[in-house]
């Protein structure tokens, strides 16, 4: 499933891996968690302005043509005002201008709010959350970003045309032969409808995954709420690890492609807490050689998960 070269140096272990079926790379180098970059965060976000709030949000934001915007529960979904798809819509989760906690029935609200919006969508969807600044968030307010177009994102092509492959060549789903061999691995975290555990070739620090047992938007539906427990458990582990800020991501195959060997995935990665000198943890080999440089190993992270360990 992957490879794992591993070099010592006098301050260190550094780990290069890559995964065989994407050939996507990273770098491991725990020594560089002893920097303690992390500080504790700076959440000062006044809502004044804030166009998602209640007082703003139906004059600040735009429609749909039919001059609507899409209400599940407390979330209110519209057109982004400065898209970058073909269809891209934004999902304020909850009135809460600074939350930092999420109610179970406010993000899957929230998440069958976006899959409505992009349900008309005939191209390679993906739902999306940058929270805080210092993951990559231009409003605090916490909100989603639904995605479709014609063709995949890069990432998500990697592993639908990878899965494609693989299903030709072996006459099995990489994603189930996957589950099997990381369920008992030392990445494993934990299982239900979905199956979670840490990336083992990560993308970001403290990369977590779950796969689905379904592959299309269209049949998102019944696995919403398992998703929605299985995310906000890892966030509440990141919470637990001191981590306020992260990203996540959930990739859709195209409709009408069930069972041409991809699954729907989740992946979330921790990001450095917001801060007083604006620093990000992504640089020029993460943007430039996507090649990130990620500093707790992803068997560490189970192990952490289990309470078995400290984070560094």
């Amino acid at each position: 499933m992957f490879t794992i070269r591993e070099i010592r140096t006098e301050r260190g272990i550094i780990q290069y891996r890559s995964e065989s079926l994407t050939g996507i790379r990273c770098r491991i180098s725990p020594v560089r968690a002893r920097r303690g970059i992390n500080t504790p965060p700076a959440m000062l976000y006044p809502h004044e302005g804030c166009p998602f709030c209640s007082g703003s949000i139906d004059t600040a934001t735009p429609t749909f043509e039919d001059g609507s915007r899409l209400r599940r529960g407390e979330s209110v979904t519209f057109p982004n005002l400065y898209p970058y798809a073909e269809d891209h819509v934004v999902t304020v989760i909850t009135p809460d201008h600074s939350a930092d906690l999420f109610g179970r029935q406010n993000l899957a609200d929230a998440i069958s709010g976006a899959a409505e919006a992009l349900a008309g969508s005939s191209g390679y969807a993906s739902i999306n959350w940058n929270h805080l600044p210092s993951a990559g968030a231009s409003i605090v307010h916490p909100h989603l970003q639904g995605m479709a177009d014609t063709e995949p994102t890069r990432l998500a092509d990697l592993y639908i045309s990878g899965g494609r492959r693989y299903l030709a060549e072996r006459d099995r789903i990489y994603w189930d032969d996957l589950i099997e061999h990381e369920r008992s691995s030392e990445r494993f975290l934990f299982e239900d409808e979905i199956f979670w555990s840490a990336s083992p070739v990560p993308l970001g620090e403290r990369e977590v995954r779950g796969i689905l047992p379904v592959s299309t938007l269209p049949d998102l539906e019944p696995y919403i709420e398992p998703l929605v427990d299985g995310l906000l458990r890892v966030i509440a582990f990141y919470r637990h690890l001191g981590t306020r800020a992260f990203n996540a991501a959930i990739y859709f195959d195209a409709p009408g492609t069930a069972g041409k060997g991809h699954r729907a995935f989740c992946s979330l990665i921790s990001r450095l807490n917001p801060n007083n000198l604006s620093m990000c943890d992504s640089a020029f080999m993460e943007r430039l050689h996507q090649e990130p440089i990620v500093l707790t190993l992803p068997e560490d992270l189970g192990a952490l998960f289990r309470g078995g360990a400290r984070a560094p």
